[in-house]
């Protein structure tokens, strides 16, 4: 049976092989309640799930870390183009209507640049709480980068941003 000391008492005659098995099943339950009950299994599973929940939150704040650095990077490299590549705005020209937001919107420029921005040359872009003119490359590049910031551009349906 496995249990040296209940062979004995077999072999003595002290116990009948029935009471050996009922000893040896209520032993086993009894195993096995205590196992269940026991605080210290009950609190380690608990503690093993707190810490996947807290890996798992972690994980997610990370990944929202990196997405907020990427957008910081993204805002950054639009400015940067919008700021290399603008064009003199001209007070003194005529002015160029767009519309932003269901609003209309004017800037003034020069009259060369309102006959490219009209054929797609240029393009109109938001910086901050202005607009600024950039080439079409420029607003392409931008486009990609943030679709938001490019406030009008004329170019062909094919090629638009």
């Amino acid at each position: 049976m496995g249990n040296p000391f209940l062979d004995q008492l077999l072999k003595a005659g002290l116990v009948s092989k029935k009471q050996a098995k009922k000893a040896k099943l209520e032993q086993h339950r009894s195993r096995k309640k205590q196992k269940k009950n026991n605080p210290e299994a009950i609190s380690s599973n608990k503690a093993r799930e707190e810490q996947a929940a807290q890996a798992k939150r972690n994980r997610e704040l990370e990944k929202q870390r990196t997405e907020e650095t990427r957008q910081r990077e993204l805002r950054a490299q639009v400015k940067q183009l919008i700021e290399d590549n603008r064009l003199e705005l001209d007070d003194r020209g005529e002015p160029y209507n767009f519309v932003e937001e269901n609003k209309i919107k004017r800037i003034f420029v020069s009259e060369e640049m309102t006959d490219q921005l009209s054929r797609g040359q240029l393009a109109i872009v938001k910086l901050g709480d202005g607009y600024e003119v950039v080439p079409a490359k420029v607003a392409r590049q931008v486009a990609s980068r943030a679709k938001e910031a490019v406030v009008s551009f004329h170019a062909g349906e094919s090629s638009r941003p």
